[in-house]
């Protein structure tokens, strides 16, 4: 592990103060807060933390992938995210004080800084305007999770795939992008089933009939959404 002198802290703390939760947080409380981390690089294959730990830490991304999975009691993998843009994760064992609810590989080489928990509460206590944000950001996730229930209720496979694939690619459904669209990440079909609770086979299906339709195709290892308009309908927006 390396310190934060091995990277220049204020490209750290600039990354920082882009993301939601810390945008227009005082330039003081920010050095004191990156001071008191450290940086480390992963290698590709490794895994930050498993689901079952201790967590008595919180993660950022500064370069590299991070894949969020969990296993269920019995054995099916559920792939919750892809992180690959600078974001903090592993926050909710932290505030929650429970055990990790899943586990953070390194899809490549991945450098994060870590800070201990208790710097990170110490942290957002003076400086309410970032508890605020952090709030707004978990409840976004609770309202994802509830839509993703939804969506197995109401939409077929077939759906629930168009709708993920849109996702992926905008942020808000409300606002899709234009014919063309190129998914951010690698996204495997085991992972998309896994998004879409559906079997690998089933969704494999569905993505050669997708491609046949001239819905999606394939560029090298990532999927271009050709007729967004399309992919909508099938969706239900």
């Amino acid at each position: 592990m390396v310190g934060t002198a091995a990277l220049n802290m204020s490209k750290l703390e600039s990354l920082m103060t882009e993301t939601p939760v810390f945008e227009g947080t005082a330039p003081r409380l920010m050095q004191d807060l990156v001071s008191g981390g450290t940086v480390r690089t992963y290698r590709r294959g490794t895994y930050l933390f498993h689901q079952g730990d201790e967590a008595p830490d919180v993660f950022f991304l500064i370069e590299g992938r991070v894949e969020i999975s969990s296993d269920s009691s019995s054995g099916q993998r559920q792939l919750h995210t892809t992180l690959d843009t600078p974001q903090f994760f592993g926050e909710l064992g932290v505030l929650g004080e429970m055990q990790r609810t899943a586990s953070a590989l390194a899809l490549e080489a991945s450098t994060v800084w870590i800070v201990s928990g208790d710097l990170f509460l110490g942290f957002l206590a003076h400086e309410p305007a970032a508890t605020r944000a952090l709030l707004r950001a978990l409840a976004r996730q609770v309202q994802a999770h509830e839509a993703f229930v939804d969506d197995l209720l109401f939409l077929d496979l077939k759906g629930r795939v168009a709708k993920r694939l849109l996702q992926l690619v905008s942020p808000s459904l409300d606002d899709l992008p234009k014919d063309g669209a190129m998914l951010p990440s690698v996204v495997t079909h085991a992972d998309l089933a896994s998004l879409c609770g559906g079997s690998r086979e089933n969704v494999t299906r569905i993505l050669s009939d997708f491609q046949r339709r001239g819905l999606v195709k394939r560029d090298g290892r990532r999927f271009v959404l050709l007729r967004i308009s399309g992919l909508a309908r099938l969706a239900g927006i």
